[in-house]
């Protein structure tokens, strides 16, 4: 017997034209949403649902997909939407994430990161989206403790002492290095991308989890592009995109590359606690697999000057990830 939600389907798509679409589930992720794929002969859509009792709330989908789309790039069309239900009807953009398609051809790497990196910087030049919150360095310092509060509790136990001295150091490191002057995205990756080549320029990159946009720095989105927690990004590739980046958009170079390592390891610090909260308190051990890649993303961050002052405090904070403590993780 269908359950109270699949009801709730049926009423959105009756008032659609997709009323009797057939229905295949595609991957869902980190969050409560999950998506099914609709063909109705030649055509698809996607369907997108979103429980609000579960947290979730489309509008904010709705309104960032509008203005990227506003902009020129490639965020899906709206076709329909229940946002007091947590329904939408978008575009289907394909399957050729970028991930997927560099698994079929490694060769397409730098030309699939300039694509992107271009995209970025198409947005960039564009006036910010109104309204966005402000990823300030209160906010990102608040999120980078996640690596305490979740990370190192978790495996070692928890330590309010040295979250707060790390978050007392490392808030001036990034008022200095990082201004809120462009719309970012903040969840810029391989697995989030789609390659769409038959569109001209900025737009061949499909865009996809971009709700929690906020207004932040240039470096971020950039940062979360080149140091992929679920891919590895040949550094050929992550150097040329970051000189290729400056130069477009006038950044002097040693800049912006320090700005870079800072706000990398900002979210790199946020992930590590974001990975082991997903395994710890929802159940999702297979995050912890990402975790070793994600501090060797944190170590190279560190290694940079900008952050000489505070990498000992959380080289001596942090453990590293060693086969223990993954399993402490996944317990």
């Amino acid at each position: 017997m269908p359950d109270m939600r699949d009801q709730q389907i049926d009423a959105f798509l009756a008032g659609t034209d997709w009323a009797m679409a057939r229905r295949a589930k595609l991957a869902g992720d980190a969050s409560n949403r999950r998506y099914d794929r609709l063909t109705l002969g030649r055509d698809s859509a996607v369907l997108m649902d979103a429980p609000p009792e579960k947290g979730e709330d489309v509008r904010p989908f709705v309104a960032v997909a509008e203005y990227l789309t506003g902009i020129g790039l490639s965020a899906p069309r709206i076709i329909a939407a229940d946002t007091e239900a947590g329904f939408l009807l978008i575009e289907d953009l394909g399957d050729d994430l970028f991930a997927r398609v560099l698994e079929r051809d490694e060769t397409l790497e730098q030309p699939l990161y300039a694509a992107a990196t271009d995209a970025l910087i198409q947005l960039h030049r564009a006036a910010p989206m109104a309204g966005l919150e402000a990823y300030d360095p209160s906010r990102m310092t608040e999120l980078s403790t996640l690596a305490y509060d979740w990370y190192l509790a978790e495996s070692l136990g928890p330590d309010p002492e040295a979250k707060a001295a790390f978050g007392a150091k490392f808030e001036p490191v990034l008022a200095e290095n990082a201004e809120c002057s462009v719309t970012i995205l903040r969840d810029y990756h391989a697995e989030n991308l789609l390659w769409l080549p038959d569109r001209d320029g900025a737009a061949r990159v499909g865009q996809l989890d971009f709700q929690d946009a906020m207004l932040g720095d240039r470096s971020y989105d950039l940062v979360s592009l080149l140091m992929d927690a679920r891919r590895d990004v040949s550094a050929d590739t992550r150097d040329a995109m970051i000189r290729y980046y400056a130069a477009e958009t006038g950044q002097e170079a040693a800049a912006f590359e320090r700005s870079f390592h800072v706000l990398g390891a900002q979210r790199n610090l946020r992930i590590l606690g974001v990975f082991a909260r997903l395994s710890r308190r929802d159940r999702k051990a297979h995050y912890v697999d990402l975790i070793p890649r994600v501090w060797d993303h944190l170590m190279r961050n560190l290694d940079h000057p900008a952050l000489a002052g505070i990498a000992a405090r959380i080289k001596g904070d942090l453990p590293a990830p060693t086969p223990e403590i993954l399993e402490r993780l996944r317990r």
